[in-house]
């Protein structure tokens, strides 16, 4: 009998407690990212500013239009696409913060497959 009390204030405390996330805080800066896709991880690394976005992958450079709809949810639109998936624009969501890192999940605009990875803020 005693348990059937503590479960709804259980239920009570555990519905009440909510992820912090201090997103404004990766907002611009450099950063590396990790993606396992797989089980295949893939890195790499990027600076960001309020308005664009400039990655580097296997040695190769792209710019993205960064336009942020919220403080933990921008849009990437690719700069100079060279391909028909690079048109696509992608939506990219914080999910949790650290103090030096967050995780955040990823899909092209309009598609409802997800990837999740990891970005690490580089400190200068």
């Amino acid at each position: 009998m005693k348990n059937l009390l503590f479960l709804p204030l259980a239920f009570l405390i555990i519905s009440c407690y909510q992820t912090e996330r201090h997103c404004k805080d990766f907002k611009t800066g450099s950063f590396y990212s990790e993606v396992s896709i797989e089980d295949v991880l893939y890195t790499s690394q990027f600076t960001r500013s309020n308005d664009v976005q400039v990655e580097t992958y296997n040695g190769k450079s792209d710019s993205a239009h960064v336009r942020w709809i919220n403080d933990c949810e921008v849009i990437f639109k690719t700069i100079h696409p060279k391909n028909m998936a690079e048109h696509k624009d992608i939506h990219l969501k914080i999910l949790t913060t650290t103090d030096s890192s967050y995780t955040f999940e990823y899909s092209y605009v309009g598609e409802t497959k997800k990837q999740k990875g990891v970005a690490y803020k580089i400190r200068d």
